[in-house]
């Protein structure tokens, strides 16, 4: 039978940019017999081809279904407006790459919704699929919506769009979704069942199973089941074991954000740095063997033909095996022209030693991120490490080749001053005149400052935002003092942190405020030229909502939030008692040399059982 669709795009390929983000075909894609397979999957990334072809996690559980041979997993991502006008003009429905089947005919849609910007890129992929926004209105014709990311540790903003919600990580669940979905198709149920069977998986959160009455000034009051089997916290799932990474990625025929092979040696994060919401979500630290990273790289390499390989973590240096693990990928793959990238490294020379010992590109240039620019404003965040520290790492970058210096920074930190901001003009000039006692004026400083955003299930989940006022009397005293000859600042507009962090901590009612702007308008907000901050004002007021109530409100510390029904297995008094810290100007240690009682640990007994003592203990699991 002729695919209608298909033979629709081709027509238009032609009128549209970078047609190769909507044709499929890549080497290493997978194409089932669809009318053999019981239970389909669509996984789609709310933005671009380009970025979404990066998703690491997506790639993983791609491969993961379709390892089955009862299911199938395809691709999707949002067209550029390009498209979107034409499959909206021509009632085209958004299509998989593989068998170009409109997403409406699958059975389930997975999506990964990483942040809060992709909200209403969501909702246009949900409308283009041709299948209703809203839960409530999808019938069991319609296919189930999942979605799964960081921000869905605070899921309550979509609460409304998506039917069921994965709590954590997704190797395992997504097999007992599919379980789960094929049991409901064979008892010919209803779709209420469907749901209320989910619902019983660890990990997965099913919103409109749950009520939540509000106190009169707006806060919660209390959270509700209203199906008495569900859970109450939902716990986040994890995987005890991570496995052998997966090799076989897709090649893309376009350039994409990453052209690489991607390999995960560790995860979560030991070092607790107080307004880091992805090292408190992917506890605990479980690590890969230096033998599975190998295979993987080798495997990986023959499979896609790239000639880069990014070793992925949150803090690369940490990895116990790390030294055993560069010695060993030099000496296997001498030779080979083989160009390997160790992000999020540490501020010391072990890792400038480190970055040596993998030929990484000078011209790429040496990224540091102190995130603030003063000793104590570092110790409030609990990233302390000396300024004299900071620049004998710059004098070992410079002397060993690089000419660039990236440093990350971030203002708006709970407690900061004028002078905290100022100390970061005075660091970068500081190590701009290392550079230049090195290798003259060839030396370059690149600051990026973005601006801190109090996520959920942090330390800081208590503060306030700066206002945009502030930001801007912030980012005006850079852009005024931090100038001259190699260096350079970038910034991000203030508009944008206000409208991030009022979706980050928003409640249920913030999805009338999301649907609106997105009615109105409102999508790829995390583009410059897509963005439209009144909009968003306009939205909110809409819904009668205001949204400094969630920006930058200060909550009391027993107020109780939004996501705490969802539960990362970290104990709210522990980031209370962290949070008190940080005004006392304490710190805590790297949990590797000292156990806090996090939560992590005693959460998981019941899995402990099943798997080895070992493989739960603090430092972490080694492979």
């Amino acid at each position: 039978m002729e695919n209608t669709i298909q033979t629709k795009i081709e027509k238009f390929l032609p009128l549209v940019q970078k047609p190769g983000r909507y044709t499929g075909g890549e080497l290493n894609q997978v194409v089932k017999n669809w009318e053999e397979i019981d239970v389909k999957v669509a996984f789609a990334f709310p933005d671009i081809y380009d970025l979404g072809m990066s998703n690491y996690g997506l790639a993983i559980l791609y491969h993961i279904i379709n390892q089955r041979s009862d299911a199938l997993a395809e691709r999707t991502y949002l067209p550029w407006k390009d498209m979107e006008d034409i499959l909206r003009k021509e009632s085209i429905p958004l299509f998989s790459l593989e068998s170009k089947k409109a997403l409406a005919d699958f059975d389930i849609i997975g999506l990964s919704i990483p942040y809060e910007t992709l909200y209403t890129n969501t909702l246009n992929l949900i409308d283009l699929a041709q299948i209703p926004i809203f839960s409530k209105d999808r019938t069991e014709k319609h296919p189930l919506i999942i979605a799964g990311g960081h921000s869905t540790l605070n899921p309550e903003p979509m609460h409304s769009f998506i039917d069921a919600f994965v709590i954590g990580e997704g190797e395992e669940v997504i097999n007992e979704i599919v379980d789960c979905y094929k049991a409901w198709k064979l008892k010919k149920a209803s779709r209420q069942e469907l749901l209320e069977d989910l619902s019983l998986i660890w990990g997965l959160y099913v919103p409109s199973l749950y009520d939540i009455d509000y106190h009169s000034d707006g806060t919660i009051k209390e959270v509700k089941k209203k199906f008495e089997k569900a859970s109450l916290p939902v716990r986040k799932r994890i995987v005890s074991d991570l496995g052998k990474p997966m090799s076989d990625f897709i090649v893309p025929y376009i350039d994409t954000v990453h052209n690489r092979i991607s390999v995960e040696i560790m995860r979560g994060c030991t070092r607790g740095c107080r307004f880091c919401h992805a090292g408190i979500i992917t506890r605990p630290v479980r690590e890969r063997s230096v033998d599975d990273i190998l295979a993987t790289i080798e495997e990986g390499l023959a499979k896609t033909g790239y000639e880069e390989v990014g070793l992925l973590s949150l803090s690369s240096s940490d990895y116990s095996y790390v030294l055993d693990l560069v010695n060993k990928i030099g000496e296997k793959f001498e030779g080979k022209n083989l160009s390997v990238s160790l992000p999020s490294l540490r501020i010391e020379s072990f890792s400038v030693d480190l970055m040596d010992a993998l030929s990484v590109t000078r011209r790429s240039g040496f990224t540091l991120a102190p995130e603030a620019g003063t000793e104590r404003m570092r110790t409030i965040i609990n990233k302390p490490m000396s300024e004299e520290l900071i620049l004998n790492t710059a004098k070992e970058i410079f002397s060993r080749g690089w000419h660039t210096i990236k440093l990350y920074f971030m203002i708006g930190h709970p407690e900061e001053t004028l002078d905290d901001v100022r100390g970061i003009v005075d660091l970068a000039m500081k190590i701009r005149e290392v550079g230049y006692q090195i290798i003259g004026r060839k030396a370059k400083v690149n600051v990026g400052v973005s601006t801190f955003v109090p996520k959920p299930w942090t330390t800081f989940q208590w503060v306030g935002c700066n206002t945009p006022e502030q930001i801007e009397v912030k980012q005006d005293l850079l852009r005024e003092e931090l100038r001259g000859w190699g260096l350079k600042l970038n910034w991000n507009d203030p508009k944008e942190t206000m409208l991030e962090s009022s979706l980050s901590r928003g409640d249920r009612r913030v999805s009338e405020a999301i649907y609106l702007a997105w009615k109105n308008g409102a999508k790829f907000d995390a583009w410059n030229e897509f963005f439209n901050f009144e909009n968003w004002q306009n939205a909110f007021e809409e819904a009668g909502l205001d949204m400094a109530f969630y920006s930058q409100r200060v909550r009391s510390e027993d107020e109780i939030f939004a996501w705490d029904h969802i539960s990362p297995a970290i104990r709210k008094s522990y980031l209370l008692e962290d949070y008190q810290m940080s005004k006392r100007l304490e710190t805590r240690e790297d949990c590797r040399n000292q156990c806090y009682a996090c939560g992590i640990l005693p959460f998981f007994s019941d899995l402990r059982m099943n798997t080895s003592d070992e493989a739960w203990k603090c430092p972490p699991v080694k492979g």
